[in-house]
């Protein structure tokens, strides 16, 4: 019998791809869009009536409408919305949805109703301690534009999973009026309230190359004294800054929040991965928090608890860096905000001590000195009175001594090195 030559590898490969068979490391395809997040609510879980504040909502819906606005950062031709049952302890029954752009007084623009469906159906369920993303919904919204989201709530439904603090008018109809153009009374009052429950996300398509930044803080990323309905958050600043870069920004505030405790909301380093590292698109991560870990012992809100030391703070600052790159995120550590005086003929005055100011200025001498962040946004420096220090400048204070009021809120947004939240793009003058 005769023998066959040997084939060379050459030979071998090119009688595979004569064949048909795949180049190997074939180049993907290139992809026409990516889904990213555009806008957030970080989930908190309600509180009992023995606590500080007021809820802001009854403890259960059932029959109602719930409707919300929120303001995107980038825009897209399609959206997808985010439902959150983090807290709750049984389903949530949705009964409908439906994303529109607003009018006033909680009204919506009727020729921009679209129902949003939930795996083809519209009714849908949200299982305890689970989120819940809607399928893509044809609707065209431009960068920085409104968008309102309606809930029908057809079952008794407890409110356990919300977002307490939202600085936007949120409406509670009675029926089903999802896709009513205008809410009515009916046989009981249209209420209206500022917090905002269950829905926690807004997701838009985009270029390939958007990418998104995220903003973990407390009260003062949350926005408490910004004005209502008008989007003078810090990060909504931010937002307009970096919209006509591709870039999308999304708060992840919650009031009250702190870096190694929980209180109005889950520790920073619990809620790291549903808050920050799950956001589709992210690239980037601001650090905020701290305030409250110094200032709530000895309160009302904290009376028996002990105040954090220097190194306690650092390691968790340590931890939520390593967590944060470990999924190839940008970790930018931002400067905590002067407060002496805080919060004046509350029940909170004494907020401010001294010593928690010593706390604060060593942590920020740490954030500034260490490198341990990829970059530092100096916000003390951006806010605080040059002839006093540990005072926030009457200029930018809302107030309370404590919170930023809407050009405080502007100028940290101006404070902010858009190279170094994300390197490679430039800061176009900021409009006014």
């Amino acid at each position: 019998m005769k023998t066959l030559p040997a084939l060379s590898a050459s030979a071998l490969l090119a009688i595979a791809l004569s064949a048909g068979a795949a180049a190997p490391h074939a180049p993907a395809p290139v992809r026409a869009s990516t889904w990213v997040a555009t806008w957030g609510a970080s989930p908190q879980p309600a509180w009992g009536l023995d606590f500080l504040f007021p809820t802001h909502l009854p403890p259960v819906l059932h029959g109602q409408t719930v409707r919300q606005v929120a303001r995107v950062s980038l825009g897209g031709p399609r959206v997808r919305i985010v439902l959150s049952n983090a807290y709750g302890r049984q389903p949530v029954a949705l009964g409908k949805a439906t994303v529109a752009r607003p009018a006033p007084g909680g009204a919506v623009l009727a020729d921009s109703l679209h129902t949003v469906t939930f795996g083809g159906q519209e009714a849908a369920t949200i299982l305890p301690g689970a989120s819940l993303v809607s399928d893509p919904v044809g609707l065209a919204v431009p960068a920085l534009a409104q968008l309102a989201v309606s809930l029908y709530l057809p079952d008794e439904t407890p409110v356990s999973t919300f977002h307490w603090d939202g600085r936007q008018t949120t409406w509670i109809a009675p029926g089903d009026q999802a896709t009513a153009p205008e809410l009515v009374a009916g046989g009981a009052a249209v209420q209206s309230t500022t917090a905002r429950p269950l829905l926690a996300g807004i997701q838009v398509e985009a270029a390939p190359a958007a990418r998104a930044v995220v903003v973990i803080g407390d009260s003062i990323t949350d926005g408490a004294t910004a004005s209502l309905d008008k989007d003078r958050r810090w990060p909504d600043f931010l937002a307009t800054r970096l919209a006509p870069h591709g870039v999308a920004v999304v708060n992840a505030g919650i009031s009250g929040a702190r870096l190694l405790s929980d209180g109005m909301g889950a520790n920073a380093l619990a809620r790291l991965e549903r808050d920050v590292l799950a956001q589709p698109g992210v690239q980037s991560v601001i650090v905020m928090l701290g305030i409250n870990d110094i200032s709530w012992p000895g309160t009302a809100f904290a009376p028996a608890s002990p105040r954090p030391t220097l190194q306690a703070l650092v390691a968790g600052y340590r931890q939520l860096i390593a967590q944060a790159r470990g999924h190839g995120l940008r970790v930018i550590g931002a400067t905590l905000t002067p407060f002496e005086g805080a919060l004046p003929g509350t029940p909170l005055s004494n907020y401010h001590h001294p010593d928690k100011d010593t706390l604060r200025r060593q942590v920020n001498d740490w954030i500034r000195q260490s490198g341990a962040f990829d970059a530092v946004i100096d916000f003390d420096a951006a806010l605080r009175d040059p002839a006093h220090p540990a005072r926030i400048a009457a200029r930018f204070d809302s107030g309370d001594r404590l919170h930023p009021g809407d050009e405080g809120n502007r100028a940290m947004a101006e404070a902010v090195d858009l190279s170094a939240v994300l390197p490679g793009i430039g800061a176009p003058p900021s409009p006014r």
